[in-house]
């Protein structure tokens, strides 16, 4: 049994909706209606009354729900416990992080901390954005830092975690450039000659943020797509050999454009084609933990008062 089921049971019973429960749970509403079944199969009863709207928890539900919070405290009592002797030892910060972030601006933010607090020691997972924001969710980690965008939201459970805002993020077209010093490919293109695009994987978060503006633009860019992968970087090396356009964080091609490898591609030479995203921090709220005084939340402290 994982006990991914009982946290699923109890955020089942507080929302009584499916949909909006495996939001929180960062999951799709198949995959959570999924792990419910796969709970009951391991109770070997029915937990959920489906025939009522909204659903509700059955008699064998009802039973189960208070014993799953107590065992999901325990579980969590028991973490901290043991982190606690961890952190006795050295004190190390975890963080979950998106792939992209992770490369560009993760190293220069926590240089700039070690510079002001000293001795900062960190450790750090490189996810997709889905299972870092799973890894905050589940306690395994400190801190969670991720892009927002309005049109892609983290939907984590604002009375269970804090948020703070690190800084903001340009996404954009970039390409190589021509040798009459110009962008080599164009947008809009022609339609005949569809410009290359590098795209993102699907189910990327950034990859839904480019789709996002480039429908919002209303003009159609005709894209021809040629390479897909979930990684920033990756594109960017594509884009450098001159295989096409792709949209990607400021962060990511500053030394690029200023080296005058990469240039912005804009629509046919006039606006910018770009979108603004947050970059921001989630922690777990000081009532879900234990230790007041460890690393994490002391660093927690000092961002609060400095951003």
């Amino acid at each position: 049994m994982d006990t991914k089921w009982l946290e699923d049971l109890v955020s089942l019973a507080k929302t009584r909706s499916f949909s909006q429960s495996a939001k929180l749970r960062q999951v799709t509403q198949p995959a959570f209606s999924r792990r419910i079944k796969a709970l009951e199969a391991w109770a070997g009863s029915d937990l959920v009354d489906r025939s009522t709207f909204p659903p509700s928890l059955t008699m064998a539900g009802q039973t189960l729900y208070p014993q799953a919070i107590e065992i999901l405290q325990c579980l969590h009592t028991s973490r901290a416990m043991l982190k606690g002797h961890a952190s006795n030892q050295d004190e190390i910060i975890d963080f979950a992080i998106p792939h992209t972030l992770a490369l560009t601006f993760f190293p220069q933010w926590i240089k700039s901390l070690q510079s002001r607090y000293n001795d900062i020691k960190t450790r750090v997972s490189s996810l997709n954005v889905h299972d870092a924001a799973m890894r905050l969710v589940e306690g395994g980690c400190d801190f969670l830092i991720a892009y927002h965008h309005p049109s892609q939201p983290l939907h984590l459970d604002t009375e269970k975690f804090d948020m703070l805002l690190l800084g903001k993020e340009m996404l954009a077209p970039y390409c190589a450039f021509s040798e009459t010093g110009s962008p080599l490919f164009e947008l809009p293109s022609n339609i005949r000659k569809p410009s290359p695009f590098l795209a993102y994987a699907t189910g990327a978060y950034l990859g839904h943020v480019v789709d996002f503006m480039i429908n919002e633009i209303k003009i159609p860019l005709h894209l021809k797509r040629v390479y897909e992968t979930d990684m920033s970087e990756s594109l960017k090396v594509m884009a450098l050999e001159g295989h096409g356009i792709a949209f990607l964080p400021y962060s990511a091609v500053h030394k690029e454009v200023k080296d005058k490898k990469l240039i912005q591609v804009r629509l046919n030479n006039g606006p910018r084609l770009e979108v603004e995203m947050e970059i921001r921090i989630y922690r777990e709220k000081k009532s879900h933990i234990n230790s007041k005084y460890d690393a994490a939340s002391i660093l927690w402290e000092k961002l609060k008062n400095t951003l």
